[in-house]
């Protein structure tokens, strides 16, 4: 026996036309909806540009408000302070008494030259200071022969005087008497003014041949004095054929070989002194007109006490965007310091207390750094600004910007000059 289905039985009922005109709307708003969110997408997307770049390309900071801290940080190598190199005083064979690293005393001999030129030279001086010298003696000699001589001169003219002067006085008594005739009076007279005259010349003479004399010796000296200047100049060159060691130190580099022949004014040696370092740096360019002697800094190995220094030279030559500046210590330096050690060095140029601040970065140096790229969610809106002093990590903020907002500070040189650009994955 069969069963029937219900077939015959179905029949479709319709909705009522209230419900139908609901559900039509529904899916009107549903599609306007959907078209609105890709129109307002599209917009966005067009308005930020028909490009994007990824967020994991870019470095974005935020703007802070605090204490900018300028100051240079660099690493450093300690360097003798005072490390002179010696050099050949002439030219001559070399003989070394001491190696590389060797531990002086100030004065110990480090290493001799042998000069026969200047040994020579020194020989000829010295004879000629003696020959200058004798004949300095021998015109001081002569002075007081010649002034003997007049000596004796004038004392002559004394005693013809005084004859003479007695021969008239007794020629004057016997004419009052009347032994004498007037004659022999007269001639008495006349004996007598020559003797005057003759006393007179001698005492010139004497005065004369003094001033003469002591003038030719005084030349004669004058002479053997320059002489002498002359060979204790030599006999110093000929002493620093003998080098030694300017204080207590250790041998730096040695450039020459045992018994080698140098010329004049080779380098020979080098002395380090080991009491006194400095560290040497290197800043960059755009710091070296803010650094100046005696700035005060500390100096530290690893993770060490810092020491306390101060710049001390700061070089006006500009290597590769770099100046090379020293730094010495103020107090007592580290024990333990060795030639070419690394250390640490950090330089405080002045300190802006609550300013607003973000990371420095390349965006510094585009747009000669009146502009930043701001974003806005994940928008990237370029916006005028104007920048302060920096630090080698920050930079101050004086107009444009806002703290909390996130800056693009490196990367933005991909956006070219949109003023607006979407930055995909942007957090």
């Amino acid at each position: 026996m069969s069963i029937r289905d219900t077939s015959a039985q179905d029949r479709s009922v319709a909705p009522p036309s209230g419900v139908r005109r609901q559900r039509t709307r529904l899916i009107a708003i549903g599609a306007g909806a959907a078209g609105l969110a890709l129109a307002t997408w599209l917009a966005l997307g067009w308005s930020a540009g028909a490009r994007s770049v990824d967020a994991e390309r870019l470095r974005i900071a935020e703007v802070t408000r605090g204490d900018l801290v300028r100051d240079i940080r660099a690493d450093g190598r300690v360097i003798a302070a005072n490390s002179p190199t010696l050099y050949a005083i002439a030219g001559g064979t070399v003989t070394l008494n001491v190696v590389a690293g060797d531990v002086v005393k100030q004065g110990q001999a480090l290493a001799e030259i042998d000069s026969p030129e200047l040994r020579s030279l020194l020989a000829q001086e010295q004879a000629s200071l003696a020959s200058f010298e004798a004949e300095a003696s021998r015109a001081g000699l002569d002075a007081q022969i010649a002034r003997s001589q007049a000596r004796k001169a004038l004392e002559q003219a004394e005693i013809d005087r005084t004859a003479a002067v007695r021969d008239l006085e007794r020629n004057q008594r016997a004419f009052d008497g009347g032994a004498v005739a007037q004659i022999d009076v007269a001639r008495a007279q006349d004996q007598l003014k020559k003797a005057e005259l003759g006393l007179a010349q001698a005492r010139r003479e004497y005065q004369l041949q003094g001033q003469g004399a002591g003038l030719d010796t005084r030349n004669k000296r004058l002479l053997a004095d320059r002489q002498r200047a002359v060979v204790t100049e030599v006999q110093r060159q000929v002493d620093a054929l003998t080098l030694r060691a300017p204080f207590d130190g250790q041998v730096g580099q040695v450039q020459v070989a045992q018994r080698s022949n140098v010329a004049d004014d080779a380098p020979i040696l080098s002395v380090v002194d080991l009491s006194r370092f400095e560290v040497e740096i290197r800043v960059p360019e755009s710091f070296a007109r803010d650094l100046a002697i005696g700035m005060p800094a500390q100096l530290a190995s690893g993770s060490g006490k810092p020491f306390p220094g101060e710049v001390s030279a700061v070089s006006p030559e500009v290597v590769n965007g770099e100046v090379t500046a020293r730094l010495r210590f103020t107090d007592k330096q580290p024990p333990g310091l060795r030639q070419n050690q690394r250390l640490s060095a950090r330089i405080t140029l002045d300190t802006r207390e609550n300013v607003l601040q973000v990371e420095r970065g390349s965006f510094v140096d585009q747009g000669g750094g009146r502009s930043a790229y701001v974003m806005d969610g994940n928008v990237a809106i370029r916006r005028p600004v104007r920048l302060g002093v920096s630090s080698l990590g920050s930079i101050e903020v004086l107009e444009g910007l806002q703290p909390g907002d996130r800056v693009v500070v490196s990367g933005a040189d991909q956006f070219g000059d949109a003023e607006r650009i979407r930055v995909s994955g942007a957090p």
